[in-house]
């Protein structure tokens, strides 16, 4: 199995919460991912932060272990399901939609606590690591 990290998974590890070191552990680092989208929203917490210089490190030493992965081969999906979702009624979020479209066209389980922002995507397959734990 590998895992596409939503943004909320990657920064409660960070901070060590919900005891998601075990949970990295038992799936194998190696089998974590991360969208550039969320690497993007990550730096731009680090830099919003109150203390940008010990958030970048942890954010750093996160990296280390993760792979970032592009979202070019997830465009067309999300083009068609943008369409999709306006056309009924349902709209995502532009970067959610495309880190779970990512999430679909690489063929990884996306991890989120924000379940309902990617709910409406088709064929997502969506683990809530925190729901676990808790």
């Amino acid at each position: 199995m590998k895992y596409l990290l939503d943004t909320n998974i990657c920064i409660y590890y960070m901070k060590g919460m919900y005891s998601l070191d075990k949970k990295f552990k038992s799936v194998k680092v190696e089998n974590c991912y991360i969208s550039e989208i969320t690497l993007a929203e990550l730096k731009f917490g680090v830099e919003n932060s109150n203390n940008p210089e010990k958030n970048n490190l942890a954010l750093l030493n996160f990296l280390s272990g993760i792979q970032i992965l592009p979202i070019f081969e997830a465009i067309e999906f999300y083009a068609k399901e943008k369409a999709r979702l306006k056309k009924i009624g349902r709209t995502v979020d532009d970067f959610d939609l495309l880190i779970g479209c990512t999430s679909v066209e690489l063929n990884l389980i996306m991890v989120t606590n924000n379940e309902a922002h990617f709910n409406n995507i088709r064929n997502i397959r969506i683990e809530n690591w925190v729901e676990q734990i808790v």
